[in-house]
């Protein structure tokens, strides 16, 4: 297993405040044999330089830096080109892993025959406080997971070959939610490994964290991506908004 290399793609877009505690998290992992590519997103080099400093020419880690801004899903695409690893983890730039958290869902996945999986993770406010966890869950079609998508795209690890077919698609949030679908629905299950694993952090001014910029994508995934149409999309819509209602409880 420690043979194994797993590239772990890292979007950057002004996270000066939390990127710190990301990073030493992937580098503080008990399984060691990774590459880490930053993909750096923003115009403004500030935040480059500051990246330059706390590396400290770490030669695991990569930055890339975009000549223009394209986002998130366009940047893990452009990581994922460049990556060489067998498997490869996403985690956002503000997220936290446990320490065995590549370890741990890199066995579960051998000894179980699984090329794709995602692990339980806790929610955290700004305050650095948990506010509620999610439950890992098994997915072999897209029935349930078009309903409530609770896949924390940080969880997610899975074989580098699956990404030569799918790529993140053109939205400002929920591209991981359409890219999960196309995986699934050509054949892949998903495996819930029901460890938590790894911190989420819900960053008010985030992107994932505007609910007309979520409502306007989640539609979207509906009628764009999965071919509904517009009394469906709003259906599933309605359905989604509900179940995430009920999680925020």
């Amino acid at each position: 297993m420690r043979d194994i290399l797993i590239s772990i793609i890292i979007p950057y877009y002004r996270k000066k405040k939390y990127i710190k505690k990301t990073l030493d998290s992937v580098l503080n992992q008990t399984y060691k044999n990774i590459e880490i590519l930053i993909i750096y997103d923003d115009k403004n080099k500030d935040d480059l330089r500051y990246l330059k400093t706390i590396i400290a020419n770490n030669s695991k880690i990569k930055i890339i830096d975009n000549k223009k801004n394209i986002g998130p899903g366009f940047s893990r695409n452009k990581g994922i080109r460049i990556s060489k690893g067998k498997y490869i983890a996403f985690i956002d730039s503000d997220d936290i892993w446990k320490k065995n958290k590549l370890k741990y869902q890199l066995k579960q996945m051998l000894k179980m025959k699984y090329d794709f999986s995602h692990t339980s993770y806790s929610i955290l406010n700004d305050k650095n406080k948990v506010t509620s966890v999610r439950v890992a869950k098994s997915y072999s079609d897209i029935d349930k997971l078009i309903k409530s998508c609770d896949i924390g795209l940080s969880t997610v690890m899975l074989k580098s070959r699956i990404l030569k077919k799918f790529n993140f698609p053109s939205l400002k949030t929920k591209e991981d939610f359409v890219l999960w679908i196309n995986i699934i629905k050509s054949g892949h299950t998903l495996l819930g490994i029901n460890k938590n694993l790894t911190f989420w952090r819900n960053v008010k001014n985030s992107q994932s964290s505007n609910l007309m910029q979520k409502l306007l994508d989640g539609y979207r995934v509906y009628n764009k991506h999965l071919k509904f149409n517009f009394i469906m999309s709003m259906y599933y819509l309605l359905i989604l908004c509900l179940n995430f209602l009920k999680k925020s409880k």
